[in-house]
């Protein structure tokens, strides 16, 4: 993994490739190359690093041709270096190939073309892909290029280039997502769609199986048996503007300030005067009435946002649910039947652990609900049901927007579910309901708080922070202590409250700073004990409370406020906050903020 992009058309295509791996680059990457053909020979240039090294050395060689392939590599196998990074060549320099994914079998097919003679210049699986191509090839590229995805097994996206056949680009998906950029005497291929966005709003998305050949005036679309397909031309809504920082300092801190109204359009259309109409999903009410348990799985953020609904799918359904990291879901033997409802969660549709669960669900039995940003991804198209956050284009590392769409959208679900199910009277429903309603300008109060960059510049020189809460807190502080060390980088620890004692105690030292979250307020006596035994051992609390709390102010150095909601609502307003903290935290410390070290966005390898 991480980004492809290709090009084929009557442009110079180095420039293209450049722009399009540029766009790619919020995914996290540690290399980055491309290869093009020019009078029938392959040019290729590729560096471990940055885009801008890789522009570096293309203004030094300027390589040219109209036809080429891209990509930004996230290391799998082998350590990122110049050797590792894609596009691979074939020992004769006549065939090249950029991957997404992982070749499960590349050591068995490795061992084999090393004993035919083939000679290996990386550590990574994807290099078996371009031998194997020239191996088959008899001077017909497709027909090798076809012999050699039938050897693959595991996930990939793969595009190649041949220079006995400079007039046409082969590329096939399992796994990965791969678009098709259509434009007029060019096309496009890409992984994600704001790699092509300013050239095309047209796309083919490919499905798992197909394959197709790309040239300037053409894109035909097979099956592996090499049936055609007629492919359905998909419009993309988004402009490019979206996916760029619109005058913010960094991606994350737009994506943070666009919450307001990217949760009027996570609402919209769906909430009624007094209750929620998810009529879109096309759900039988019989089926939603005969589910007698749900599970929520996920990774990483989306799996914090499925402890929230834990609690909030439970308390309005009134039926057990379990929450599942997804990597270890299928292999624990899950007791998953007809009469379950297994919630996956994911903002890019394609992470490959969440992915494998659902399948694993699917064959179990029961029906699956995808919770998703992305139409057209994998997990999108393989679900019974989707449901979609409609965040919009999420391109720092970071999730903010996403994390808390998602947190609505379950609201949503479970309101409707309950409606169906006769779960709630109408007078239990319609406070959640105008608390819904009121959640895009209780998030225009909350950004407006200028405590956060203060906070930020008490935290930037510690080595550890604690974040506390109880409940529906606790698993908003799981989410605001991984934003705080995923591009802070200062070591930080999320603790139920009353856990305390139980050992954690034992860490807490003069000045250390513990950040609590204080909105439940059945249980806030219980929250502020716990605080003022971190106070007793000398720790700087910072407190984030409901409405005016007057208590909260008696028991911290600092308390930050956001409005008066019901308590089953906080974690959507509470996340503003800590998002901020962590935001400025960086900041402060001088940390790459959009692509923190060692991470991707989607991560679509197990």
């Amino acid at each position: 993994m991480c980004g492809i992009v290709g090009y084929i058309g009557e442009k110079q295509a180095p420039h293209i490739l450049l722009d399009g791996l540029r766009k790619l680059e919020y995914r996290g990457y540690d290399s980055a190359g491309i290869v093009t053909i020019n009078e029938n020979r392959l040019q290729l240039i590729k560096a471990e690093g940055k885009v801008d090294i890789l522009e570096s050395r293309l203004l030094k060689e300027n390589p040219r041709g109209t036809v080429g392939i891209g990509h930004t590599r996230w290391a799998t196998h082998g350590k990122p270096s110049d050797e590792n990074s894609h596009p691979h060549l074939s020992n004769d320099c006549k065939v090249a190939v950029v991957h997404n994914g992982i070749i499960e079998n590349y050591m068995d097919i490795k061992e084999e073309l090393v004993a035919e003679g083939y000679k290996f210049y990386s550590e990574t699986d994807t290099e078996v892909i371009v031998h194997l191509i020239k191996k088959y090839m008899d001077g017909n590229f497709e027909e090798a290029f076809l012999k050699t995805v039938e050897r693959l097994n595991g996930s990939y996206a793969v595009c190649a280039v041949a220079a006995a056949e400079p007039d046409k680009i082969l590329c096939a998906r399992k796994d990965s997502p791969l678009v098709v950029g259509l434009g007029s005497g060019e096309n496009f291929i890409a992984s994600d769609i704001p790699a092509i966005l300013r050239y095309t709003k047209n796309c083919y998305i490919l499905e798992d199986g197909e394959f197709a050949v790309i040239t300037r005036d053409k894109v035909v679309v097979k099956d592996s048996k090499g049936n055609l397909i007629e492919k359905k031309l998909q419009e993309i809504t988004w402009n490019s503007e979206a996916a760029e920082k619109g005058g913010y300092e960094h991606f994350m801190l737009k994506e943070i300030n666009e919450q307001p109204e990217v949760f009027k359009n996570t609402l919209r259309g769906r909430l009624k005067e007094k209750s929620v109409d998810f009529s879109e999903l096309k759900i039988p009410e019989e089926d939603i009435k005969a589910w007698k348990k749900i599970f929520i799985v996920a990774c990483g953020t989306a799996y914090h946002a499925g402890l929230v609904g834990k609690t909030v799918f439970e308390k309005l359904l009134k039926i057990p649910v379990e929450v599942d990291i997804a990597s270890e879901y299928r292999y624990r033997d899950p007791l998953v039947d007809k009469n379950t409802l297994v919630i996956v969660v994911s903002q890019s549709g394609e992470t490959a652990d969440t992915l494998a669960a659902l399948r694993y669900s699917k064959e179990a039995g029961a029906k699956v609900l995808a919770i998703t940003n992305v139409v057209g991804s994998s997990i999108a198209r393989e679900s019974d049901y989707v449901a979609y956050i409609w965040a919009g284009p999420e391109i720092s590392v970071a999730s903010t927007k996403a994390y808390t769409t998602m947190l609505i959208t379950e609201y949503l679900l479970a309101i409707y579910f309950a409606e169906v199910k006769g779960t709630m009277k109408e007078e239990e429903i319609y406070p959640l309901v105008e608390g819904l309603r009121n959640i895009p300008t209780n998030a225009v109060q909350v950004l407006e708080n200028q405590m956060y960059k203060r906070i930020a510049e008490d935290l930037k020189n510690e080595t550890d922070a604690f974040y506390l809460g109880r409940g529906l807190d606790w698993a908003a502080a799981l989410e605001g202590v991984l934003k705080l060390k995923e591009i802070s980088y200062v070591h930080a620890e999320a603790y139920a409250a009353g856990e305390l004692k139980h050992g954690t105690l034992a860490l807490i030292t003069e000045d250390t700073h513990v950040i609590t979250i204080n909105t439940q307020k059945n249980i806030s006596d219980k929250t502020l004990s716990n605080v003022q035994e971190v106070k007793a051992r000398g720790a700087k609390v910072i407190i984030i409370a409901q409405g005016n709390d007057e208590t909260s102010k008696k028991y911290a150095e600092k308390v930050l406020y956001i409005p008066e909601m019901p308590d089953l609502l906080t974690p959507v307003i509470t996340a503003i906050p800590l998002q901020l903290i962590a935001y400025y935290t960086a900041v402060a410390k001088g940390t790459n903020v959009d692509q923190p070290r060692n991470l991707a966005k989607s991560v679509t390898v197990e």
